[in-house]
């Protein structure tokens, strides 16, 4: 025991905790740049679904608009009726819609209960893209098989799922405005804060209200365009409310910054429901030329960039939902960034909603070439997410002076009640 060379070998006990203390940083690192090299691939994820999802909306114009000329191997499909009628325009867009449903619903059930970045659904949502393009073509190739009634069926399914999207979507915009507006027009007030959300505020409604007078101007020509007229009429009386009801003093989230963005967005509502008024209606002849020039084909264009891009940003906007029911709760390093379930819920919800854009609502009848939601019923469609995002947006104000617990007075004793 008194060997020299044994007492070299000993280690002493500073030494040995300063040795697992070294080891347990290097774990820890290790961990951080784990979870820090996860998050990426999840984030770089969405840009792909979403890419995924561009080139599905194309191949549903391609289907409804040229199909039937350019692809010769479909109307020898049974499924697909007499000259594959059953299979391009309407029913096409519908069985591209329903591939696409079925592989973001796949990914749905796969992924809804991720909570972490160790997870195995974590690594099947960033990865794995081979076997998901082949579950994606399986899927798109095996819808043109289905018969044509179970078809219908899912079309007029789709039309409550496009509407749950249009829910959904009204709920992160208006949760995105409300940021904004605390963002800009904070509690503490600074001065340069509040300046510019009055200029803000003030910008808004000075595009709400040429934007009313602009619809005025070409939709409202004269006494015959009565629905115009109350569709442009009531939105104004939409603003109004809104506004005085931002302003009052019982409101915790008032301010006009608030109301001017909602302003600005029912009205750009209204102007897409009229003008997905047919054309052949005197009151928005001008708006639907009848023929394909550059305009249609940019706007046909936007459109579908404006379909892809609100299903992402609602895709990823799921910190939005969950604060519905679960509040203040803290974020921990290795945590998923967002809701891969959520995410691919709305994406599938997506692919009915531009199904029903590509067909204007209606299972019967096929669209106009470089057309997308044009029709009495997209204008209707239109109009009643309008006035629901109004009533959404009214409810978040009063909500919390509703829901307040009452304080009831409670009656004073009299001289002969103390006195026993």
């Amino acid at each position: 025991m008194n060997d020299p060379r044994m007492r070299s070998l000993q280690i002493s006990p500073g030494d040995l905790e300063a040795a697992q203390l070294d080891e347990l940083i290097r774990e820890i690192q290790q961990k951080s740049l784990f979870y820090y090299q996860e998050k990426n691939k999840s984030l770089r994820a969405r840009y792909v679904y979403g890419t995924i999802f561009l080139v599905i909306n194309l191949c549903a114009w391609f289907i409804r608009d040229y199909a039937q000329k350019a692809l010769a191997l479909l109307p020898y499909v049974s499924s697909c009726g007499p000259q594959g009628s059953h299979c391009f325009h309407t029913l096409g867009v519908l069985r591209v819609s329903l591939g696409c449903f079925i592989f973001f619903l796949i990914l749905f059930l796969s992924t809804w209960n991720t909570m972490k970045l160790h997870q195995a659904q974590n690594s099947w949502h960033s990865n794995n893209w081979t076997f998901k393009f082949f579950l994606l073509v399986s899927a798109m190739v095996a819808c043109f098989f289905i018969p044509q009634l179970y078809i219908q069926i899912y079309g007029e399914i789709a039309r409550v799922g496009a509407g749950i999207f249009l829910g959904l979507q009204l709920v992160s915009v208006i949760e995105f405005i409300t940021w904004w507006n605390n963002y800009w027009m904070p509690h503490d007030l600074s001065k340069l804060s509040c300046s510019f959300g009055l200029v803000m505020s003030t910008v808004f409604y000075i595009g709400s209200i040429c934007g009313i007078a602009v619809m005025y101007y070409f939709y409202a020509v004269s006494t015959a365009c009565v629905l115009n007229i109350f569709f442009i009429s009531w939105t104004v009386l939409l603003l109004i409310v809104m506004m005085v009801m931002s302003l009052h003093s019982k409101v915790k989230n008032r301010g006009l910054l608030s109301s001017g963005i909602m302003a600005s967005y029912i009205v750009f509502l209204c102007w897409s429901a009229i003008r997905s008024e047919p054309s052949h209606t005197k009151c928005n002849a001008h708006t639907q030329n009848g023929h394909t020039d550059w305009i249609t084909i940019l706007s046909f264009l936007i459109a579908i960039g404006a379909v892809v891009m609100a299903t992402f940003s609602t895709g990823i906007d799921s910190e939005s939902f969950r604060f519905q029911f679960r509040k203040d709760e803290a974020k921990e390093e290795d945590d998923i960034p967002y809701s891969y379930g959520f995410f691919h819920l709305v994406f599938s919800l997506g692919a009915m909603y531009f199904a029903m854009l590509f067909i204007s609502w209606n299972v019967a009848h096929s669209a106009r070439k470089w057309s997308i939601d044009v029709g009495w019923t997209s204008t209707w469609v239109k109009i009643a997410n309008e006035w629901f995002a109004a009533a959404i947006y009214l409810w978040k104000l009063i909500a919390p002076i509703v829901r307040q617990p009452r304080v009831h007075e409670q009656p004073q004793p009299t001289t002969a009640e103390v006195r026993r």
